[in-house]
């Protein structure tokens, strides 16, 4: 990556793709649903873990499983019927740096809930 040759990069947002089966409630039923089609999850290996990012929540805790969004149509949030759909990513020069990374799923306000990253110094 062409930054990472000036200073270590941190991608956060929605990045719209349940990239691991542990990263959606229902994956045997979501294979076709937008978001976790098999086309973007090789994307997502693709365009950000092959080329040197590192999901730091999954870092952090690997088995765990936590969601950052769900809809409203279903009342998925009270079910925690959810997807994990945002993320820190950090380069991999970086990511021995990552002291935790959290999700914060009881503060609502859309259908999403905020994220965390802690880097040590």
């Amino acid at each position: 990556m062409e930054l990472e040759k000036s200073k270590p990069v941190i991608l956060t947002g929605d990045l719209n793709c349940a990239h691991q089966e542990i990263d959606i409630f229902n994956p045997a039923g979501n294979k076709r649903s937008a978001g976790f089609t098999i086309e973007e999850r090789e994307s997502f290996e693709k365009c950000y873990l092959s080329r040197g990012f590192v999901d730091t929540f999954r870092k952090q805790h690997p088995n765990v499983v936590g969601y950052t969004y769900w809809g409203y149509r279903h009342g998925g949030r009270k079910t925690n019927k959810g997807w994990l759909l945002d993320y820190f990513l950090v380069s991999d020069s970086i990511a021995d740096k990552v002291y935790d990374s959290y999700i914060l799923p009881d503060i609502a306000g859309s259908d999403h809930c905020p994220i965390g990253v802690v880097l040590k110094l």
